[in-house]
């Protein structure tokens, strides 16, 4: 269709009723965007209200009327669908305008073969409109559907505007809310919420309102919007006269700045009659016949969300020199390799300004360990087709210098071929991120890494991370129970590797489980290299007895400390939490219970004294005398050291008996009984302070 033109819906099919309005774009760079947007007018071309507008804030309409169906890729671009049932469509209604806009100032320009298609209920195409000339606009309205004799129409319109969604909305009546570029993250009720599935026991996959600012333009004032011809469209990034100015403390209005969609951790109430009923899954997980079936169904599964939704495949790729482009994956692809073709589990394309990234993807499961030869065929065809990457997917977890299998590179050859290792904890720790602390695009992308995250987390999937110490964890723990163990003994070394792996582990679940960064400290020398240092190590469990690692928190201003004593059979975690300057001893101490006032009877308090350690005893004692903390002396008091015991799990696997289990429940119930509380001892600082000279009394 050309500018400007119409025609009648009920001339192009006889399935009209309900349509789906496609908008297209593609990039020459790989990078281009756009955001779609609909508005409901009435006969004065405006909103009924803001709840008329619906946007990636608003995805849906409670009836059905209106869904933004999201996303999806194309041959050259993508394209951004909305589904319409115009027989739904409230009566009120006249004319419904289709927009798209762009984010962070840029510009429709910059986007190549912008075109708007319709089709009818069945998928048949009935229109398209291209808009060929596009330069400054951040918004456009592509076209809109208008009743005209009780017939719906539709009219190409190509209007462009400078001052992007907001502007946009504000001319067809919305009240439109700024935010500051500094805005920070704010939850909103859950009034108005798009809900999209059931998550995990039921949780629905709810909008969390968070203000980001995207593009921030001046908002034009209230005015007419789109009247019944084409030719009462406002010129581009204009606000037409006559408009009024909105009344001083009027009510909140509509946010354009994106929100991002997570999931509430309390689940909604179940509509199921009983506990035996389970909510259907979009991955169920089955009895599997054979290991087979668990690597191909993994891979699968996992490979098709990152293509759906673009922050997870771009998170999990990036690292990898992957480009933040269009991405497809594939499995059980057919790849000649000599006499006979090799078939590896995946294979994941990047697209960026027409250079394409290829990954091939090699995948176990339920802890079967990668194979050396299998690897080094995938990265000779790599190599053989300019391919820039292989990808390991396993339970096991990576370490610095100590490789999980050991390939060869052919020096003669140009083209370089990286090799890259992902755990499956990593994998899920990233979707948890996403899902419940920082957020994704839409709820329809949420729900579906809620659903990959209960599928891993599954106890058939077999995708369980890091959950054997290894066949030399029973013979060092029995040689340091009997004190035979030798120091240079290569099989201490293998357990401090294998302890390192699920530190690291335990670092991604309570990363994953706080939305921070949680890190493992290493302390060695600057410039020892990893073997040297985990052989220092071994030595010093050989001696000791102890296997000790410290997790340091984004954000935390003490370091946890783990240590499992295999002499006496016992898991310590503990943290060492400065005391506040300037306080009496007496209300710091008093403070610190009334703090763990929660905190598990058997928690260990002892007083941290300046190079030297002071009284110490459980809540459970400590409590009804805090005085009991301070020292006799009157030495000034540095900090406390929380402790919380726990029986050794002696097992080698992640059984509840297990060492890895035990290791696990240690830290979750440190953590969330003791750590949770401390941020309101360390954050509040005392009124008053005592002068240096005073005496410390005690009781």
């Amino acid at each position: 269709m050309p500018k400007g033109a119409n025609i009648g819906l009920a001339a192009l099919g006889e399935d009209t009723g309900a349509v789906v309005v496609g908008l297209s774009w593609s990039s020459a760079a790989g990078d281009g965007d756009a955001d779609v947007s609909l508005l409901l007018l009435d006969g004065g071309g405006k909103v009924r209200g803001d709840a008329d507008f619906y946007f990636y804030n608003r995805p849906a309409a409670e009836d059905g009327s209106v869904q933004l169906l999201g996303k999806v890729p194309t041959e050259n671009g993508s394209e951004d669908r909305i589904s319409l049932d115009l027989t739904a469509i409230p009566e009120d209604v006249v004319r419904i305008v289709v927009a798209a806009s762009r984010d962070g100032g840029a510009r429709f320009g910059d986007l190549d073969d912008l075109r708007l298609t319709l089709t009818d209920g069945s998928g048949e195409p009935l229109l398209g409109f291209s808009i060929t000339d596009a330069t400054i606009e951040t918004a456009f309205i592509f076209g809109e559907l208008y009743r005209r004799n009780e017939e719906w129409k539709f009219r190409a319109v190509g209007q462009g505007y400078e001052t992007g969604l907001a502007g946009l909305a504000t001319d067809f009546g919305i009240t439109v809310e700024e935010v500051e570029a500094e805005a920070e993250v704010e939850a909103e009720s859950g009034e108005g919420r798009g809900t999209v599935g059931e998550g995990i026991g039921g949780t629905g996959v709810e909008e969390a309102a968070v203000a980001i600012p995207v593009q921030r333009v001046p908002a034009p004032a209230l005015g007419i919007g789109v009247g019944t011809d084409a030719a009462s469209v406002p010129a581009p990034g204009t606000a037409p006269a006559g408009g009024t100015a909105p009344a001083s403390g009027r009510r909140r209005g509509t946010r354009t700045a994106k929100k991002k969609v997570t999931i509430p951790r309390a689940p909604k109430k179940s509509l199921a009659e009983n506990d035996s009923w389970r909510p259907a899954r979009l991955f169920p997980v089955p009895s599997y016949k054979s290991d087979r079936e668990r690597e191909v169904r993994a891979t699968s599964v996992l490979l098709s969300v990152m293509a759906e939704v673009p922050e997870f495949g771009r998170r999990l790729t990036a690292g990898f020199g992957a480009p933040a482009g269009r991405m497809q994956t594939f499995t059980e692809v057919s790849l000649p390799h000599g006499e006979s073709p090799k078939r590896p589990d995946g294979v994941i394309r990047a697209e960026r300004a027409g250079k394409l990234w290829t990954a091939l993807v090699e995948t176990k499961t339920n802890g079967n360990p990668l194979r050396s030869e299998q690897v080094q065929n995938y990265m000779d065809i790599a190599a053989r087709r300019g391919y820039e990457a292989v990808i390991t997917l396993s339970n096991d977890v990576a370490l610095e210098g100590s490789p999980l299998v050991t390939v060869k590179t052919d020096g003669r050859r140009k083209h370089k071929v990286s090799l890259w290792h992902l755990s499956w904890a990593e994998v899920a720790h990233q979707a948890q991120m996403l899902i419940r602390h920082e957020g994704v695009g839409n709820a329809a992308h949420a729900w579906l890494l809620q659903e990959l995250l209960h599928y891993l987390q599954h106890e058939n999937s077999g995708c369980h991370g890091f959950q054997n110490m290894g066949p030399a964890w029973v013979p060092v723990r029995d040689g340091i129970d009997t004190e035979t163990l030798c120091q240079g003994d290569p099989r201490a070394v293998e357990v401090v590797e294998s302890w390192e792996r699920l530190i690291r582990q335990v670092c991604l679940r309570l990363g994953g489980e706080l939305g921070q960064k949680a890190l493992p400290v290493q302390r060695a020398r600057r410039g020892t290299d990893p073997e040297s240092r985990r052989a220092e190590l071994a030595d010093r469990l050989c001696e000791e007895g102890k296997l000790s690692a410290e997790v340091r928190v984004d954000g935390a201003r003490s370091i946890l400390s783990v240590t499992a004593d295999l002499r006496t059979g016992k898991i310590r975690t503990s943290m060492d939490v400065p005391a506040p300057d300037g306080a009496y001893p007496l209300s710091v101490a008093k403070r610190l219970l009334r703090v763990l006032e929660e905190a598990p009877a058997d928690l260990h308090v002892e007083t941290l004294l300046d190079g030297r350690n002071g009284p110490r005893g459980t809540l459970e004692r400590l409590r009804p005398e805090p005085g009991d903390l301070l020292p006799g002396d009157g030495a000034a008091i540095t900090g406390f050291r929380l402790s919380l015991f726990k029986g050794m799990g002696s097992g080698r696997g992640s059984a509840e008996t297990g060492f890895i289990r035990s290791v696990d429940h240690a830290v979750d119930r440190f953590y969330g009984s003791v750590v949770t509380h401390l941020g309101q001892f360390e954050q509040r600082r005392p009124a008053r302070t005592r002068q240096a000279a005073e005496p410390v009394g005690v009781g």
